[in-house]
């Protein structure tokens, strides 16, 4: 994949998302869903992964949430699972890396 295929963030809605990543707790809820895919976790699941429980994941869940990073789904009757925001996360990997290198003095543009 090209880094130009995924949807750009503008420079607000890329701070709000940083942000979010900026606690320790976040950070790890994150990692955890990515490695989970994209079928996600339950709350439970997630929360003996992480470590993080109780209203601590719940408070964490809504900052994901709401910078878009994750979502959560009713499945059953009362089962709530968690899930990467996929498409955002590689946004955000994107905003940080299109423009990778392009005050270089190195036309080339080599990475490494």
């Amino acid at each position: 994949m090209k880094l130009n295929d995924a949807p750009t963030l503008d420079l607000t809605r890329a701070a709000a998302a940083f942000a979010a990543l900026g606690s320790e707790q976040r950070l790890s809820v994150l990692r955890t869903l990515v490695r989970a895919g994209p079928d996600g976790l339950s709350i439970g699941e997630l929360g003996t992964r992480t470590g993080v429980t109780g209203s601590t994941l719940t408070h964490h869940m809504k900052i994901l949430t709401t910078a878009g990073l994750v979502t959560q789904a009713r499945q059953g009757r009362s089962i709530i699972c968690a899930a990467v925001a996929f498409d955002e996360v590689t946004s955000l990997s994107t905003f940080l890396l299109t423009e990778c290198c392009a005050d270089s003095p190195n036309t080339d543009h080599d990475h490494g």
